[in-house]
């Protein structure tokens, strides 16, 4: 298993020298330059990222992980706990949302129980990574002490580097678990340094008591653990989750291997500030799938520079809005690697006046 400090050794900037040439390529494409968008510049982005002047994103995986939360105990979902296991076992059937839009676009989907509160599997489908049944309440203690956040980090690691023997282009972050969005906003109002007032959404669709109950439980897991700013694995330490931390091991993972990050929602974007603060480079290697309905998200994406492909008023979560965000980075690449130049179709280019 590679250490943190092993895979962050590892990540490397872009190499903008063949994104140059991506984009000069582009350029001669039958097509007035510069008019498929973001399509283009998500060719030359992942041109850039895996170092290929003609990349490939055949092997697509989706990776969701699934955790309890011990602050589900203090009522700040509209879902009780148990859903979180019963949600695993509706993945492991293929009857989520993850499952149709997974294969809709040709993806496997990697289901991993780092935390569920109860005993999920065996199952052939199912990767058994628990570090503990649940996390802790982090409106009264630390979600986890910080050698199980190291811990929760190099499992993700460890589980990005086994699937990658089997081949992967390209990788999309979900998650599952009751109650990760409060998490999430504690994460996110560490770093961003935004009230909780600004961060809090509605998670499953709450209502306006337990809203504000959730504002006051943000409030107090940060008062309650002080969470260090300059410190990522103290953050996820105390007020993360033990699938938040294994998406952000997973994300350094990949930007090791020089693989492209497709983000998802909100919880995907608090795994994606872990990771940044472990190693700034790692955000180089991410594309923001969609923007989330759930208020923190779009601060997260703004602090961390990331404009997002789509905004569809989603705010499931699983992997959803990365498999679209897949779908379109796969559309850009044949774009870049498919469409005839202007001298091989044979086709008049610009006039110059």
């Amino acid at each position: 298993m590679r250490t943190i400090d092993e895979v962050v050794y590892s990540i490397s900037g872009l190499d903008y020298k063949l994104m140059e040439k991506a984009q000069a390529h582009l350029n001669n494409l039958t097509k007035p330059q510069d008019s498929l968008g973001k399509l283009e510049d998500v060719a030359e982005l992942i041109v850039g990222m895996t170092r290929k002047e003609r990349p490939d994103l055949e092997h697509k995986v989706i990776f969701t992980l699934a955790a309890d939360h011990g602050v589900a105990a203090e009522k700040v979902s509209a879902f009780p706990q148990e859903v979180t296991a019963q949600m695993v076992y509706n993945f492991l059937r293929g009857g989520a949302a993850i499952n149709v839009l997974a294969k809709h676009i040709g993806a496997r989907v990697v289901i991993v129980d780092m935390g569920v509160a109860v005993d999920v599997g065996p199952h052939p489908k199912l990767l058994l990574r628990k570090i503990r049944h649940g996390t802790k309440n982090i409106a009264i203690t630390s979600a986890m002490t910080r050698d199980e956040a190291v811990k929760t980090i190099e499992t993700g690691i460890d589980i990005f580097d086994n699937e990658f023997k089997a081949g992967i282009n390209i990788i999309g972050t979900g998650e599952m678990g009751i109650a990760n969005t409060t998490a999430s906003t504690a994460i996110a109002a560490v770093f961003t340094g935004r009230k909780a007032e600004e961060l809090t959404g509605r998670g499953t669709g709450i209502d306006d008591a337990s809203f504000k109950n959730k504002i006051r439980v943000v409030r107090d897991a940060l008062i309650v653990n002080h969470p260090n700013p300059e410190d990522a694995i103290d953050v996820l330490a105390k007020v993360g989750g033990f699938e938040i931390g294994g998406l952000a091991g997973i994300m350094l993972a990949a930007a090791s291997k020089k693989v492209p990050i497709v983000l998802d929602g909100f919880i995907s974007g608090a795994a994606a500030l872990i990771a940044y603060y472990i190693e700034p480079k790692a955000k180089e290697y991410m594309i923001a799938s969609h923007c989330s309905v759930e208020t923190g998200h779009k601060f997260i994406l703004e602090h961390l520079g990331l404009e997002p492909l789509l905004n569809l008023n989603m705010r499931l979560g699983e992997g959803t809005g990365a498999c679209l965000g897949i779908n379109i980075a796969e559309a850009s690449v044949k774009i870049l690697t498919q469409m005839a130049t202007f001298k091989g179709a044979q086709v008049s280019g610009r006039e110059n006046k």
